[in-house]
This record gives C-alpha cells, structure tokens and sequence, in this order.
C-alpha cells in the first residue's frame, strides 16, 4: 500500500530586499489559525509582517497596504466568496496605484481548481490548494511568497510634499528614507525644513511590554476623532526586528478599531536594529506627516525595558505607559522615562494593587520633578483600562493629555470632550472574591467522591455485621455483641443512602416488570421497560445491576446510578423519549427560502421537527447584505443570509413553532440576542396568523396590509419561489408587518405572553468560547456577556422555560484543535462562568440553569467514548453540593455533532464511516440530541444526497441495531468507568490551572485557552503529518493514485438572484420602516446607557430594525472586539 511521502523542508528564502507583507484572514472568517501559522513562517523567513488577524474587509486590508507601502499581501479564506473577495483586493489596489503589491491566498479545500485559474488569471499572484501544500510544505509555499515579492519600495517616491489625504505617496516617502536615503536625500531635505516650520504636536508614547500601549493608542484616536470632526492624526509606531532573522511582528494594528477612518495614517516600522526601541528613520517618518500637516502625530515605541527615554528626542510631549505590576516600589527608581514623561498612564488599572500604585507613582513623580509644593493627587497620573469601554479613566487621560499637548505647543486644540474625574473601576463580570470558583468545584467534587469511598466502605462493614448476627444462630452473648456493633456501624452511614440500599430491590424491581412509571413536571409517563428482538428475547431497555455487596450497591448509586437519577452520569432522563430520535439536522444555504425547502426536506417523515440553523457569515457577524464585493460574494454562502424579521419568518415558515414536536437550534453567537428577537417575534406572528384564521378575520387583515403598504408606495413582501412541499404557508401572512399592526393590542400582548412560553429550542450564543476558539465575537466581551444575561434575566421574567439561553459550546473548542479532555474541561469552565455572572447579576440559579445547554463534538479518541458521562458528572454534583441548585437545574442537557475536524479532502466516502462510529458513542452515552455531518462537507456544502446519507446512519442506530434497543449499554463496562474516572480527573486539574489564572476571564487574558487549543492542534497535524497517528486514506491506506484531495461534483452555492433580492427586500424594509428604525435604535442606545435590559428593547427593535442597523447601534453603546495576536 503506498504511503504518504513525506514533504522536504527547505531552507528559508534569503531575500534581496527588506520584504514587508501584510497578512490577514478575510472578511466574516474567524479561521485565523492558518494565518497565523503563516505569519509565523514569513517572519521568521526574514519579513516584515504587519498582522491584521481575522475578520478584516478589502478596504481595511488594502488600506493598511498602501500605507504601509508592502511588497505583498497574504490571505487566508475558508468562508466562501473568495473569488468576488479577491478580485476585489486586486482591483482596488489598482484603482489606488497599487497594482504592484502581490496578493497571495489559501482557503484549504474551499477554494476550487478552477476558481484557483480565475484568480490567477485575474491577476492574484498565486492562490495555494491543499495539494501545493503537500508538494511544497509550509516552508516551500512560503518561500515561493517571498521570492516572488522580492523587489523594492521607495525607488520611486514623489519629489513634492504629499497632502494628509496622500496615504500612498506618504507611505512611498517613508520607505525611500528607509531604504534609499541617499538617492531621496533632495526631498528628504526639504520635508525637514517643512517640518521645523509646523507647529503639529509630536505626543510620544513608551512604556513596557504588554502594558497595553496599542489598545490606550486605539482609545485615545477614537475620542481625538470624535473630539475633532475636522482634524487629522497620524500614527508612527515602531516594534523590534528580531537580531537572529531580521524579520519583525509589527502587530500594533490588530489591536485598532478607531484607525479604520480616511483622517487617520498610520505606519508600522521595524528597528532594524537589535536592542533600541526605535527606528534610525524614525525622525524622517515623523518628519514626512508633519509637513504634510496633521493635526497630531502620535509616536508608539516597542516597550524594551526600563530605559526608553530616546523618545524624548522626537517627541513634544511624552507619556509613559505602565500597570501597577512593576514590583517594589523602590524599582520606580529605575525608570527613566518617569524622570521625562510628562503625563504617566497605569494602564490595567483593574489589576490587584491599583491604587497603591496610583499613589506610589505620583510620589516618584513629585519627586523626581521636584514639585513638593503641589499636592500629591494632582501629579499627572492616571489610572486607566483601555479595554473597558468608556472607561471613565481613560477619559480623564485624554481631557488632560490635550489640555498638556496645548499647553507646551502652539498649537491650538481646545477639547470639547466630557469627562466625568472618575477613576478607573473595573465592571466586573465575576466578582474578585469568587475567581477561585473553579478550584472550588474540584474540591467540592473531589470530597464527595471521598465522601463516597467513605460511605460504600461503611456499606459493606453493615452487611458483613449483619450476615454475621444471621450466622450466630442461637449464640445470643455473640449476638448481642455483634448487633452493639452493628448499631455503631449503622450510626456512619448517612440515613438517605441507608434509604437507598433498602429500596434497592424494589427500585430494581420497577425496571424488572413489564411498565415502569415515572413522572416529568406532574404528568404521569408509563413505559414499556422490555422490547423484543426477532428471536423473540426480551431486551431491556434498562439494565440493571447485579451487585450483591452493598458497597458496591451504594457507590454505583451514588456515582452511576440509573438514567434520569443523579449524579446523572447514565443520562438526564428515565428513558429515552418515544417517537423521537435525537436527529437534529443542519442546515442553511442562500435566502431563508431555500434554506426553508431543506427544512422541509429533511423533516419529511420525521415525527419531530428538530431543525439546526447554520447563518453564512455576515449574519455571524452582524451585517447587512450589500453590493460591496467582499460582502456580496459571502451572501448566502456556508450558511442562510438572515438580516430581518421576515427573513426568519420566512426560514421557519410551515413549522409551528409552538408545537412541542418543533425544536430550533440556532448556531450563532455575536450577534445571537437579536437572531433570538427575529426568532420570538416569528413564533409570535405565527401564533397570531393562526388567531387571524381561526377568528373569520383574514380578509380584513389582508386589506389593513395592503393599505400599510400602499402608504408607503411599496409592495407587499411574498416568499420567493414555490411554496415546498410539507409547507403549509404558516408565518407568511403577516410578512412585512407584524401582529400588533393588524390586532388590538390587549389580544397581541397575550399571544406574545403565550407564545414565548411554548417555543422549544436553544441559540448558541456563548461569547467565551468565541474569543477562546472561533471569532465570532463582535462587540466587547463584556459588553457581549451584558446581552447574554438580559436575555436569561428577559426569559426569566417572562417565564420562558424551554428555549434555551445559551448552548455552552466545545464543539468549536475541538474544531480549532483541541483535545477531547481540553474540549470538556474549557467548555463546562465556561459553563460554570456564566453559573457565577447570573448569580454576581442577582439571578436565582434554579431559574436560569434549567436555560442552559451544551454542545459538544465527537471525534474518535477513546475518551469521546464518555465525554457526556463526565459532563453530565461534573455538572451535578457542583450543581447539588456547591450550588445547592434543585435536581432540574443538576442535569446537563447536551447536543453533539460529529467532528468536522474528522472529514478528509482525501478520500472522502471513508468520512462516513468515522462519521458512523462517532454517533455510536453519542447514541451510546444518551446525548439529547446528534448532527452526523455529511460525508463530503470536507469539500462543499453538503447535497441532499450525502445529507440524507448522514440521516441515515442515526436512523440505522437507532431502529436497526439491536444493542441500541438497551438504553443504558455503557453502564458496568470496566474500561467505561475507568475511563470516566480518568477524564474526570483530568478535568477537574484543568479546572485547577485555569484557576491558578485568575478563572476563565483571567485565564482569556493570557490568552491560555487560545495557546493550549493551537499546541494541542500542532501536535495533532505534526502527528498526521509524519504518519504516528494514522489516518485511513490521508496518510495511510492510500490508494494507487495516492489518494489526492477530492474535487466535488457539485457545488452549493447562492445565486445571484438569491443576492440581489436580500439586497433589495433589505433596502425596501429601511425604507418602509425609516420613522421607527429612528425610534428604536435610540431607544437600544437609551437601554444600554441607562443600565436597562436591552433584550427587551430589542423584542421591539427587531420588529422594524435590520440586524446591521442594531449591530451599529449597540457598537456605538457597548464598544466593538479588540482583536488578540
């Protein structure tokens, strides 16, 4: 059988130039893993990289390019609409002059052969595919990148000082002073005597590492830019070259929201020199901005150390970043920069010592510039946290960093910016006293398993005594001697789990006979406990334990115990629901159309309608469809576009939301409290379409519409296309205004009461594993959490009880790379987090816990075999012992999916087979509900084909194989409980370290989750990669013509009709809704200043409103992500 070959690995590429690229993941795409792998190796081949991260749009990408005055571009996208995207970058660059810079990409599987030759032919310099990846390696790709964008920058700067809106002939100057100083010397000169000339400021800006320099940099151009309509700013920024390579990280960027503005230039140098935290150029780039006349030059320099006082040289006015983690306060001394700066900043001010800083800093600095005849408090020392938003200390700084830039310069910049003179406090989403819940839980959990030991080992002594008196027979001084002992014995073991061995026999019994009864929330449920194979054998649906010891009897009660009894380890559930599997299918694709017609598809026959949602990603992330390029291409692509409430009427139009058959999973997360507002509003306008039939009152509703509309000049909207089958046309009557337009208002209010109390299903949204694993975070993480908790506290109040708030997801924790153990322990860390915030926000866990779900993926490591027997675990006894939460709010609820990580480019019918294995664990362990992707999702969207083939192989689990008929088979398997002892374990440690951390937001701050989930992810492909850990059909089992990537048949993609008509329906609602839009965007913003719940204001905003229209809102409100490198 052949065999993989193994790649050769080239020395780097020696370039002839200084090579500087910008790298960056495309527009809508989290996916920055490989980007990141990329920028890595071309830095360490000697370039100048300025990193951009995920997410980023053609015109921020270009933008940066040309200011920066690159040789090359280098994109990932693995999202869809690469081509428009693409074409895009290449023809903007053009339009600008640019047309010299290279642009480079890689979307994996993604990026078709023939889209590959497109590009190409349309003048991207080289698109690599997962073959050339094989062929050349990672080093081999990269070193063609380099070699091909090997040619100068600067040899052909202008010879006239450029205008501030010149960011291209800027950019050129720079890079001639940089690189050919002699031959530009002419203009060179004149630009420094232009500069001597201009009273532009000069604001210097040092401080150590990791101080936050970039994100206070960010903060302080957001408020100059919103100070000063009519001003301009250019940033200088300078990072370190590495002395081994010469490459340098010019990551600044990454870290700025606020530059993304036409009166902003900014400039990324590297050292090029080792151990000096500025550039030789550095004056010349300062120089160039002068005199081409901003208002302000900021100059950023790498933080080195103690000892950066060389800004003083170039800078107006000087101010030194540090936090209050310096040590001693005697190492105050040693800071130079404290002797010259002007204006201190303590960033991170919400670190522990804060204020003992704030006030050790403004003695060193009295000190130091011998102004004792001045109070101390007036020292200008400022504690701030950039990362807040608003943050009232960074308010302060900027309001007296103006006012000193005025002071010592001529210039003049009279600020109209409000500031509050509050200091800096940090809104804590947990509170300092409780960031040791996580090592809480481990030995909340660890001395009840003692307690167990304990408690099993006191069992068996019992029945040994007490088999003893049965011997005695007639020897009553033994007797009465043994029963003293016995009573002592009894006297250590707790009265319930002496219920518990008594009740034994008669609890087993219940199982044994032919229907078993239970309750479930006062309604009486009677099964049948035996079914029969065709051999006529009856096959229990639980089985029961043998165990005669009574120690064994009680640990297997106190630690396995039966499906529906905690700790729940067997399942949450007595039995498994009859006439309803756990299928639960996604879909999404296009317009809600069609992704409508699939649901239909896939629940045709079904007896349940569990419908999973996948949004393509500029719903993920919050936007709007457009005819921008970079937007266009990804409308409807890898997902449903959803941008209104009609849009989701139409998606669910023929299910009846309410019904307790239909079920709708939603996988979203950024911008997933306003999804959840379309949702409800959807359902209720169903309930009230129905109400409409039922009360004689269609006609006459249908007139009121068209009447709206008619006003309006506009038509009514209709679902596109045929009505498919199975579809009712429930939810489209109301299309385009909702119930409240056309009923009295006393009726509508108690539908909507009604209604949210009946819909079933859940909404992803959880923002912690977004800024761990995926991306999708698009306001600040507090900010996000805010809305996670109005939407529980809304549910609450209005006594939702089965939608689910929240889906606590590993399944993208194990798709960016992590092991199965990380995947569980990362994900019910999470989980407990949002346990402490709602309880820290006053809520009643019994209320909310119930709200919760999980989501976890399942791969084929041993320890997927138990992953929801541990979780389920865990869960319960934190829940019962620590959190004393009742028995409902104690059981896990959890969906899986199969690994998407599993599905190959290479051999792609083997997919199904893993795929297979993969349900047979989750069905085994009693998820509550399971996606088996498709076979050939690897390489396009799924066909209906390869869906139904995916259907398939639940159904064949679930009706065919006869072990499946026994609900409990895990349960008394040596290897399965030993295997969920060591995960167990395994689990509560990671607790420990993410405790050690500070919790799960501390533990974010590090970025400790980000960094395990990659080095676990390189072991993983190194692995792959060498052939250690085989894989069938990728690295071995190859067939004879080596098993290349598999190129699909047919591929799913929208259509430009699909694009056009959300463009147009979208344009069509703004105008129909113009007045209201007005009203509820400010009343979303009023909400969120006046510490009101915003979810409930959205409830109505998502009435009128499109989902870029509140994304907008509540970034003006709530502060937009700051990306990580």
């Amino acid at each position: 059988m052949s065999q993989n070959p193994s790649t050769q690995n080239p020395a780097p590429y020696q370039s002839k130039h200084k090579i500087r690229v910008v790298t960056a993941a495309s527009l809508f795409d989290g996916h920055d893993a490989a980007i990141n792998i990329m920028r890595r190796i071309i830095q360490a081949s000697g370039c100048e990289v300025i990193h951009l991260g995920h997410n980023r749009s053609v015109k921020e990408v270009v933008e940066c390019a040309i200011q920066e005055d690159v040789q090359a571009i280098a994109m990932t996208s693995y999202q869809g609409g690469h081509v428009e995207y693409l074409k895009y970058m290449v023809d903007l660059l053009e339009e600008r002059g640019c047309g010299h810079i290279r642009v480079f990409a890689g979307g994996g599987g993604v990026i078709l052969p023939e889209e590959i030759e497109e590009l190409h032919q349309h003048g991207v310099a080289r698109v690599y595919s997962p073959d050339d990846g094989r062929e050349m390696g990672l080093q081999g790709m990269i070193n063609d990148l380099v070699e091909k964008s090997d040619f100068a920058t600067g040899n052909q700067a202008a010879a006239n000082i450029p205008s501030t809106s010149d960011h291209r002939e800027i950019g050129r100057l720079i890079s001639a002073a940089e690189n050919f100083p002699e031959d530009n010397s002419s203009i060179i000169e004149t630009i420094r005597k232009a500069a001597e000339t201009s009273k532009t400021p000069v604001l210097g800006i040092t401080g150590t590492g990791g101080a936050g320099k970039s994100s206070l940099v960010d903060e302080l151009v957001r408020r100059f830019l919103l100070d000063f309509e009519d001003k301009s700013i250019a940033i200088i920024s300078v990072d370190p070259s590495k002395r081994k390579t010469g490459g340098a990280l010019l990551g600044d960027r990454i870290r700025m929201n606020a530059i993304n503005n036409a009166r902003v230039y900014m400039r990324s140098l590297a050292t090029r020199q080792s151990n000096l935290a500025l550039s030789p150029h550095v004056q010349e780039a300062v120089n160039i901005v002068k005199a081409a006349g901003f208002d302000l030059v900021i100059l950023e320099t790498s933080g080195i150390g103690q000892s950066d006082t060389e800004i003083e040289e170039h800078s107006d006015v000087s101010m030194y970043v540090m936090t209050p983690e310096y040590g001693a306060a005697t190492q105050l001394e040693k800071i130079d920069m404290l002797d010259f700066a002007n204006i201190i900043a303590i960033n991170k001010f919400d670190k522990r010592g804060a204020l003992d800083a704030l006030r050790d800093v403004q003695k060193q600095f009295q000190r130091n510039h011998q102004r004792f005849e001045e109070p101390t408090e007036t020292m200008p020392v400022y504690g701030t946290i950039a990362s807040q938003f608003n943050d009232p200390g960074t308010n302060e700084l900027y309001r007296n960093l103006i006012n000193l830039v005025n002071a010592k310069t001529e210039i003049d910049l009279t600020t109209n910016f409000e500031s509050s003179e509050e200091m800096s406090e940090k809104i804590y989403i947990i509170p300092p006293k409780r960031t040791r819940y996580l090592a809480e839980i481990a030995e909340n959990n660890r001395s009840y398993d003692e307690w167990v030991n304990e408690q099993a080992a006191q069992a068996q002594k019992v029945q040994s005594v007490t088999e003893t008196i049965a011997l005695l027979d007639n020897d009553n001084a033994a007797k009465t001697s043994v029963t003293a002992l016995l009573e002592n014995t009894e006297l250590k073991l707790d009265r319930e789990n002496s219920k518990l061995l008594e009740n034994w026999d008669a609890e087993k019994q219940q199982y044994l006979d032919d229907v078993f009864v239970y309750k479930v929330r006062d309604k009486e449920i009677k099964v049948e406990t035996h079914s029969r194979s065709l051999s006529d054998q009856p096959i229990p649906k639980i089985s029961v334990p043998t165990y005669s010891g009574w120690g064994d009897r009680l640990k297997w009660k106190l630690q396995e115990n039966y499906p529906g009894q905690f700790p729940y380890t067997a399942g949450v559930f007595p039995f498994k629901r009859e006439g309803e599997d756990p299928t639960r299918m996604f879909a999404g694709e296009g317009g809600p159309e069609r992704t409508n017609r699939r649901f239909h598809y896939v629940s045709k026959g079904m007896p349940a309608a569990r419908l999973s949602t996948a949004f393509d990603s500029v719903t993920l992330y919050g936007d709007d469809p457009d005819y921008r390029p970079d937007i266009y291409g990804k409308i409807g692509n890898s997902g449903v576009s959803i941008c209104c409430l009609d849009d989701a009427k139409k998606l669910y139009s023929g299910f009846r939301l309410t019904k307790p058959t239909t079920s709708v999973s939603m996988t979203i997360n950024g911008p997933a409290p306003i999804l959840v507002g379309f949702f409800m509003n959807a359902a209720i306008d169903q309930e009230c379409e129905i109400y409409i039939k039922e009360n004689g009152l269609e006609a006459e509703v249908k007139k009121k519409i068209q009447a709206i509309y008619d006003a309006k000049g506009l038509p009514v909207p209709t679902y596109q296309g045929e009505i498919p089958e199975g579809n009712d046309g429930l939810g489209l009557m109301l299309l385009g205004v909702t119930g409240e337009q056309v009923l009295p208002m006393d009726v509508y209010q108690q539908i909507k009461f009604d209604t949210i109390q009946k819909v079933r299903g859940t909404v992803q949204a959880d923002i912690l594993k977004e800024d761990q694993a995926q991306n999708t975070c698009i306001f600040s993480t507090e900010f996000a959490l805010r809305l996670m908790g109005d939407v529980q506290e809304y549910f609450i109040d209005k006594n939702v009880r089965n939608f689910y708030s929240v889906s606590i997801s590993g399944y993208h924790i194990a798709e960016a790379g992590a092991n199965p153990i990380s995947q569980l322990a990362f994900t019910l860390a999470n989980g407990f987090t949002f346990v402490e915030y709602y309880l820290a926000r006053g809520m009643d866990i019994n209320k909310f816990a119930p709200n919760f779900s999980f989501f976890f993926s399942n791969g084929v490591d041993p320890e997927y075999a138990v992953i929801g027997r541990v979780a389920r675990r865990i869960w319960a006894k934190a829940m019962k012992h620590k959190y004393k939460a009742n028995s409902r709010a104690q059981m896990l609820k959890y969906h899986i999916q199969t690994s998407g990580r599993s599905l190959h480019a290479q051999e792609i019918d083997f997919n199904d087979i893993r795929t297979t294995l993969q349900a047979l664990y989750a069905i085994y362990d009693n998820c509550n509900s399971l996606h088996t992707n498709a076979y050939d999702e690897a390489i396009t969207t799924p066909t209906e084909a390869s869906v139904r083939r995916a259907m398939a192989i639940q159904l064949i689990i679930n009706r065919e194989l006869g072990l499946n008929k026994n609900q409990n088979p895990l349960q008394g398997s040596f290897i399965i409980e030993e295997l969920t002892d060591l995960v167990e374990e395994a689990v509560l440690m990671e607790f420990e370290r993410i405790s050690e951390r500070g919790g799960v937001l501390g533990a974010m701050e590090t970025m400790y989750q980000r960094s395990k989930i990659q080095e676990e992810s390189m072991h993983y492909e190194m692995l792959k990669h060498t052939g250690e850990y085989p894989i069938i059909g990728v690295n071995t089992f190859l067939s004879s013509e080596g098993s290349p990537t598999v190129i699909p048949s047919e591929v799913i993609r929208s259509t430009k009709e699909e694009r056009v008509y959300q463009i147009e329906m979208l344009e069509r609602l703004h105008n129909a809704y113009a007045e209201e839009i007005t009203e509820q965007t400010k009343a979303i913003q009023d909400a969120a200043l006046h510490n009101k719940n915003i979810f409930e204001v959205l409830m109505e905003a998502t009435k009128y409103c499109s989902l870029g229209q509140i994304s907008q809102t509540l970034y003006q409100v709530g502060g937009q992500y700051r990306r990580n490198m």
